[in-house]
This record gives C-alpha cells, structure tokens and sequence, in this order.
C-alpha cells in the first residue's frame, strides 16, 4: 500500500475525482490488447454470473463496447484494471483481442476506493462483498466508519450492519453472496448468538419458508422458536427443482418453489436491489 493518508478526495464524487491525469499522453482513449491487461487486485467482486456474462460478450458482438474500460499503466507494455472486470471477461468470450480504454494514473489507495465505487455504484455488489469492500477500506485506509460513511455517502447504520453479515458462519455468507438468503433474514440470524443455532435457523429458512419476524423470535430468550426442520418436512421433488433451476435460469433471481403434500404450496423471489425488481418486471411483462 502506497499511502495511509485519509484525505483524499470524496468517494462520493465518483472516480473522476480519484483519479489523476496530470502525467502527458495520459488521459485519452486508446486501444489495449487484453493479454496486457491483469485483473484489479482490488476488485471488491468476487463472482461473475456465468449467464449474464454471455448476454453482455452477445452485446459486445453486436454493438462492441459502448463503455471503455478504465487501466493504469504498471509497466511499459502492461496495464491493470481500475474499473471494467465484467466488460474485459465479456470481450475475451466475444473474442476480441483488444478493448478501448481510458489510461490513468492511481496509487494503490485509489485502486481500492475506485474499485467500491465502481461496483457499488455500477455494479450492484452482494451484501458481503459489499461488507468485505467497507472492511478493507477500514483496515487498509484507516477509516472509521463516521468517515467511510461521509466519503461514499452511506449510514453509519448501513456501514456497520454489513460488517456485521461478516460474524455470520461461512456457509451462511455463501448463501447471502449467492442470492439464496435476503439480508433481512442475515440481520436477524445476527440476533442468535450461538453459530449452531443460527445454523439450525438457516436450515429451518431453506425448508420452511420462515419469515425475518420468526427468524428474529428465535433468537430472543423465553419466546417459543419455530420448529427447526424434522424428518416431517416434505422433500422437495426432482421435478419442483427442475422448475425452480428453470424459473432461477429465466428470472435471474433466486427462486424458491414449496409444496405441501397436498400439492399446494408457493413460489418465493428474492431480489437485492430495485434495478432487479425493474428487470424481473420487465421481463414479466415481455411474457
């Protein structure tokens, strides 16, 4: 790490604000090849839908890359990412060989920050990446989170609440990150204080549909808990999981199918944020 020092400029202005252009010939567009192009150690993303990548490299094909990508030169013939992981991964599967980009010059301080924005702002990044994002900037920029929350322009409640998804068991930040568990039901699991019960309670989620209230009601003291999955509960069959990998392929959104063994049951569709919501609307209403 380059610099510890706090008083760059704001987050929330966006990366032309982080960004410097003072060095000559530095600024422009001009054409990259991408075997000179390394990944953005930085890159808060850790995931990549492999579908959503293929509609994007069908775009490129189509109508190439409307939005350059944006590098830093490391070295006379090599570059690293600062924004533009999903439109680099996209372009190799289209086939191309070279990509437009804009050449700029960032410390490794403003690798990381730029790296957030660009996600947070662009890319909608899961709750825990988006946790781990704020806990790196904390340890690695020395923030605290009154300052994090004033440079990006978030909460201190919102800051703080995703550092807390990071106490959860690795195997319930998995299923937040992968779009099976919403926050809500993460923030109340939070409220159970021992890992095997918050376990027991992610199981109950997955198998018994349970509301964030009844999540909640089971980690508070002297209440009466929801029954934790038993052997009663009704399997799900080939053909209910056939569909729902169907609807979860369709939507791209989590989806999840319950039936009793009366054949009746519901179907259940999480989304993380109101650009999701618009898109699954969108294609409801194309149907």
């Amino acid at each position: 790490m380059t610099s510890n020092n706090k008083k760059g400029l704001p987050l929330g202005r966006g990366l032309g604000a982080l960004l410097s252009t003072n060095e000559p010939g530095i600024g422009g567009t001009t054409m990259v090849e991408i075997a000179c192009i390394e990944a953005n150690p930085f890159n808060p993303r850790t995931h990549f839908e492999s579908e959503a990548l293929e509609e994007l490299a069908a775009s490129i094909k189509a109508l190439g890359i409307i939005q350059p990508l944006t590098l830093r030169q490391i070295s006379p013939n090599r570059y690293q990412l600062i924004s533009g992981e999903r439109r680099l991964r996209a372009s190799q599967i289209a086939g191309l060989t070279a990509v437009p980009a804009y050449i700029r010059v960032a410390n490794d301080q403003s690798m990381l920050e730029m790296a957030l924005v660009e996600n947070i702002q662009r890319e909608n990044l899961n709750a825990i990446e988006i946790g781990l994002s704020y806990h790196r900037l904390i340890e690695e920029c020395k923030y605290t989170q009154s300052e994090l929350g004033q440079k990006i322009s978030k909460s201190r409640s919102d800051i703080a609440n995703h550092l807390r998804l990071l106490k959860l068991p690795a195997a319930i930040q998995a299923a937040v990150r992968d779009n099976e568990l919403t926050m809500g039901h993460a923030r109340a699991l939070l409220s159970i204080s021992n890992e095997t019960e918050q376990l027991k309670a992610f199981e109950a989620i997955k198998l018994n549909q349970l509301s964030v209230r009844e999540v909640e009601q089971w980690g508070k003291p002297n209440s009466s808990k929801p029954k934790s999955p038993t052997s009663k509960s009704t399997p799900k069959s080939a053909v209910v999981r056939s569909i729902e990998n169907q609807l979860k392929a369709k939507l791209g959104l989590n989806v999840q199918v319950n039936q009793d063994a009366q054949g009746k049951g519901k179907i259940s569709l999480s989304f993380n944020s109101m650009e999701q919501l618009n898109m699954l609307l969108e294609t409801l209403g194309n149907s």
